[in-house]
């Protein structure tokens, strides 16, 4: 079973992280001035940690809080258009309560998976520097180190893939070379881990139909399968 005390402390230490003086200001200004649609909502305005079931079997892995969604609301993947789209997915395969969430107090309750984000501010343009998504990189590290019984990862977007291959490589030493090709439904292993790839469920990418709903489930679906084909 997964350390949830240590899990727990590692979420409170990355809520209060304050290292990149770029991301902090930009999160806070967003979070005082707001925008017109939720100008009476409090913002959350820090780092989100990740989120979902201890005893996770799958880590779904994004690129970073949005700016009115997770910054807003604390909890990642929550009260956005792209969350939208991705719980709905998650709960027809059976890993999400409710094929929806826009608040982090709403129940919410995920089964097998844990999702997390590779940079844990939102960055402006959504766009993390380099250095920014080095000092992020100890969080997700860390949390796939606590999350023991995870055996396949799910990175959502080419960051988020290289994002899942860094933590791999902090954990294991496992750090193939060349870098296995991104792409959806990309399969490939490392250190122990099945990574499976998916289109980030942005608007960009949902809007034009780069990822439709049946590519995202069929992309959770095999996660499923991997997951049970390595259970003990």
């Amino acid at each position: 079973m997964t350390d949830r005390e240590a899990l727990a402390a590692l979420s409170t230490e990355n809520a209060a992280c304050r290292r990149c003086p770029r991301l902090v200001e930009w999160r806070e200004r967003v979070a005082r001035e707001k925008v017109a649609r939720f100008r009476d909502e409090p913002y959350w305005g820090r780092p989100v940690p990740g989120f979902g079931d201890p005893d996770a079997r799958i880590l779904i892995v994004g690129l970073a809080p949005a700016a009115h969604g997770g910054n807003r609301t604390g909890r990642v993947f929550t009260g956005d258009a792209s969350g939208d789209f991705l719980w709905a997915a998650m709960h027809q395969v059976g890993l999400a309560d409710r094929p929806s969430s826009r608040r982090a107090d709403d129940g919410l309750t995920l089964t097998e998976a844990y999702i997390a984000a590779a940079a844990r501010c939102a960055p402006p343009a959504n766009k993390p520097l380099p250095s920014e998504r080095d000092n992020c990189a100890p969080y997700l590290a860390r949390e796939l180190g606590l999350l023991e019984r995870v055996r396949v990862i799910v990175p959502l977007g080419a960051y988020g893939w290289e994002a899942a291959f860094r933590a791999i490589a902090s954990l294991t030493g496992d750090d193939p070379r060349p870098r296995p090709r991104f792409g959806h439904g990309a399969e490939t292993s490392a250190g122990g881990y099945k990574i499976v790839g998916s289109y980030h469920p942005s608007q960009r990418n949902t809007f034009t139909g780069r990822l439709t709903q049946a590519m995202l489930r069929a992309v959770l679906a095999r996660a499923r399968e991997l997951a049970a084909a390595a259970a003990p």
